[in-house]
């Protein structure tokens, strides 16, 4: 390993764990209700929507990370394919949308854990996850292995609870007509949950044999957060009906109440509480990763680029938590952050989708279709989403634009 490198130590197991932790998290026990809000009893077919635009990207940045094998994701791809601009465009949406996520992460997990110390509770978690993926990214993955693995203990419990207990109480109605604008709402909504298979490609310099092991490890862990997804939608919708899953705070807990099997809800809380610690752990890291790889190249302060003796980019681990707590600090609650994260990673992964285009036919496993469809699928749910999303995000995207050009315009002037 040079002294600039990472270690690569995951094989696919070990990816596949990052990338579940990153989707089986917030969106899990949250994400279902605005999205039944928007679909009504059309939710599973905004799943499906949702779900085939996330494959379409998988297998793009599958492809891009095993021709890429190093940190960064799309900001790589995109400066490698399509040009500096479109890379940094990557990046900051990358960063912004996923800093965002794990600031809405941690003040759920606040909310269930002890919502009577609030933003203290969140603040402390994203330290503690910190501190594990600064101290190596062995830890990370143990860690992550854990969560992830009660996580699905309790959404399969729960599942289960609503499966047996649902005959006992009367269904509720279908709800009221949704257009097809509803559907892509919900789709675009949902699509917040699966983009965690991003943190694979993110970590494309910390797997051996990247080539093999991510094209074996992001198609696994999607395959796995959609079967989950789906039995979790669908339950809440038997227990639920759409009209009172489009106003739950949490679902999860709410269709077991509702199916009376209140005695439950305490492990569903618990649950939701250690799948947001997930969240936390897997999404910094690609954070950190995004912001290593744009400090190489000078598209963020130089700083950040250090490796530690852990083998691991302690600063820029430690700045990414900084943000995340500001914007802890600074947002009313965790609602809003999931349609600004949402149009964020739509716009990163129509970009992934570009750079899938052109890469050699030697270079593709997948058929090229499957980048086109990505493109278009992405497009079209970031437009759907809801207008204030939509405005702060491309606010946020436009403001980091402007800002580089005005550092390379400074850098012009001194060099001349």
């Amino acid at each position: 390993m040079s002294p600039a490198g990472l270690s690569r130590h995951l094989g696919t197991g070990d990816a596949v764990v990052v990338g579940l932790g990153a989707m089986l998290g917030t969106g899990v026990f949250t994400v279902t209700a605005p999205a039944a809000a928007a679909a009504g009893s059309w939710l599973l077919a905004g799943l499906g929507l949702a779900a085939v635009v996330a494959t379409c990207n998988a297998l793009s940045s599958a492809d891009l990370a095993a021709a890429h094998p190093e940190s960064g994701g799309t900001y790589v791809y995109g400066r490698e394919r399509l040009g500096p601009a479109w890379g940094f465009l990557a990046g900051a949406a990358f960063l912004a949308g996923k800093t965002a996520s794990c600031a809405a992460a941690a003040l759920v997990l606040a909310e269930y854990v002890a919502p009577q110390a609030g933003r203290a509770v969140a603040l402390a978690a994203v330290a503690g996850t910190t501190a594990l993926n600064v101290a190596g990214i062995r830890w990370t993955v143990r860690g992550t292995r854990l969560l992830v693995g009660a996580v699905l203990a309790v959404l399969a419990t729960a599942v289960l609870v609503v499966a047996v207990r649902h005959g006992t109480v009367p269904l509720a109605g279908a709800g009221p007509r949704v257009g097809p604008g509803g559907v892509l709402q919900s789709a675009g909504l949902l699509f917040f949950a699966f983009a965690g298979y991003a943190r694979i490609a993110t970590l494309g310099e910390e797997v051996r044999d990247p080539a093999r092991t991510i094209r074996r490890a992001v198609p696994l862990a999607l395959a796995v957060a959609v079967v989950t997804y789906a039995a979790v939608a669908a339950a809440c919708l038997i227990a639920l009906g759409p009209v009172a899953l489009g106003r739950s705070t949490a679902p999860v807990a709410d269709a077991v109440l509702a199916v009376g099997a209140g005695a439950f809800v305490p492990l569903v809380d618990v649950g939701a509480a250690v799948a947001t610690l997930s969240v936390l752990l897997s999404v910094l890291v690609g954070v950190s990763r995004t912001a290593l790889a744009m400090a190489r190249r000078r598209d963020l302060p130089s700083a950040l680029s250090r490796i530690g003796p852990r083998g691991t980019p302690w600063r820029a681990d430690l700045v990414a938590a900084a943000v995340v707590a500001v914007l802890i600090l600074l947002l009313p609650g965790p609602v809003a952050a999931v349609g600004l994260s949402a149009f964020c990673v739509l716009l990163y992964y129509a970009v992934a989708n570009a750079s899938a285009l052109r890469l050699r036919p030697a270079e593709r496993r997948w058929p090229r279709w499957t980048a086109h469809l990505g493109l278009g699928g992405c497009l079209l749910l970031a437009a759907t989403l809801p207008p204030a999303a939509m405005l702060t995000g491309a606010a946020l995207l436009a403001a980091a634009v402007a800002v580089r050009a005005g550092v390379a315009l400074r850098g012009r002037r001194a060099g001349g």
